[in-house]
C-alpha cells in the first residue's frame, strides 16, 4: 500500500460498510478504511465467498450475521480496522482478512466507553509498551501493510514521543485525528500539533480533522505537511467530497448510496444508521423523509421511499 498523496475515507463505526466505501472510491477515495470491528468478534468468525452478491463475507459462527464483507473490486486500498488490546488475539484476528484486504489498521483514537472500557481504542494511548507487543507482533507476521491511527496526547511533546515509539515497529503509516480524546467534534482540529509529528517521522502520517470540503484536503496537507489526508464527517455528509470537480447534490449521493446498499445487501440498521446521519446534517429527522426512514424496516422499504423499486426488483431477481 502507498500512503503518499493519497485521500482517504475515515473510520466510522457503523457507516464504513461495504457500499458506502465503494461509493467513497467511485467519488475518488484512494484508501477507504472500514469501520472498526472488535477482534473478539472477528475470530468467531468464518471466510465465506457470497457468489450470489459476489462478495466475500466474514460471517459469525452460530449467529450467520455478516460481521464484515468485501469484494475483490476494493482488494487492493480497503484498511480492515481492529479494536483490540492483545498482541496474540490481534494476530489470530489479523489472519483471518489478511488475504482479502490491502491492511490492517490498529484504532487507538476511539474515545467511545464500548472500546475504553476493553482497554482498546483510546485506551491504548497510555499504554506505549502494550501498543508495541501489538504493532511488533502483527508487523513481524504479516506480509501485508500494518499501521494505527492515533489521537493527541495533552502536549505535542508526549505526542511525538509516542508517535517516534510507534515508527520503530516497522509500520507503514500512521494516521492521526488532530484532537484530544476530551476534545469534541466541535473543537477545531490542531494540525499545528499533527505539523510537530510530520516532522519528527520518516513514515507517512495521514492528517485527520476539519477536512469538509475538496480544498481542505490540500489545505491541511500544506499546514501539517502530512503525506495524505482522511475525512470522516465531511466524507458522512457527501462521499463526492473527493472529487476534484467539486461536490454533487447530497440528494444525488444519498440515492446512490441507497442503490449500492441494495446491490450489496447492506445491513438495514447500517443503512437507516448512515442515511439519518446525512439527513441529520442537511434536513431534519421530523420532516416526512427522515420519519419514514426511521420506520423503514428493510431495504425493500427504503428502496420504495426513494423511489429505487424497479432497482430492487431487478437486483433481487438476479441473485
Amino acid at each position: 500500500m502507498d500512503y503518499n498523496n493519497k485521500l482517504v475515507l475515515a473510520p466510522m463505526v457503523r457507516i464504513g460498510t461495504l457500499p458506502f466505501r465503494l461509493l467513497a472510491a467511485d467519488y475518488g477515495a484512494d484508501i477507504t478504511y472500514g469501520e472498526e470491528i472488535i477482534d473478539h468478534k472477528l475470530i468467531k468468525c468464518h471466510r465465506r465467498v457470497n457468489e450470489q452478491l459476489g462478495s466475500i463475507d466474514f460471517v459469525e459462527k452460530g449467529t450467520g450475521a455478516v460481521v464484515f464483507r468485501t469484494c475483490d473490486e476494493e482488494r487492493d486500498r480497503v484498511v480492515f480496522q481492529m479494536g483490540t488490546s492483545d498482541a496474540v488475539r490481534a494476530l489470530n484476528a489479523a489472519h483471518i482478512v489478511c488475504k482479502d484486504v490491502a491492511a490492517v489498521d490498529i484504532n487507538m483514537g476511539c474515545p467511545r466507553s464500548f472500546s475504553v472500557s476493553g482497554g482498546m481504542g483510546a485506551a491504548l494511548l497510555s499504554k506505549p509498551d502494550l501498543i508495541h507487543d501489538i504493532m511488533t507482533t502483527l508487523r513481524r507476521n504479516m506480509d501485508i501493510s500494518v499501521t494505527c491511527k492515533i489521537r493527541l496526547l495533552n502536549s505535542s511533546q508526549d505526542t511525538v514521543e509516542l508517535a517516534r515509539r510507534i515508527e520503530k515497529t516497522g509500520v507503514s503509516a500512521l494516521a492521526v485525528h488532530g484532537r484530544r480524546v476530551a476534545d469534541r467534534p466541535r473543537d477545531p482540529a490542531k494540525w499545528s500539533e499533527i505539523a510537530d509529528i510530520v516532522a519528527s517521522l520518516s513514515i507517512p502520517v495521514i492528517a485527520n480533522g476539519d477536512v469538509f470540503e475538496y480544498d481542505d484536503f490540500q489545505r491541511i496537507k500544506v499546514a501539517t505537511g502530512a503525506s495524505s489526508v482522511m475525512a470522516a464527517r465531511g466524507a458522512l455528509w457527501n462521499a463526492s467530497i473527493f472529487s476534484p470537480k467539486g461536490k454533487l447534490p447530497w440528494e444525488d449521493v444519498k440515492r446512490e448510496y441507497v442503490r449500492k446498499s441494495i446491490l450489496w445487501d447492506n445491513d438495514i440498521k447500517s443503512t437507516k444508521h448512515t442515511l439519518k446521519e446525512m439527513i441529520m446534517y442537511y434536513s431534519s429527522l421530523e420532516l416526512p423523509e427522515g420519519k419514514a426512514v426511521i420506520k423503514s424496516e428493510s431495504l425493500e422499504d427504503l428502496a420504495r421511499l426513494y423511489a429505487e423499486e424497479k432497482n430492487y426488483d431487478l437486483i433481487k431477481k438476479k441473485n
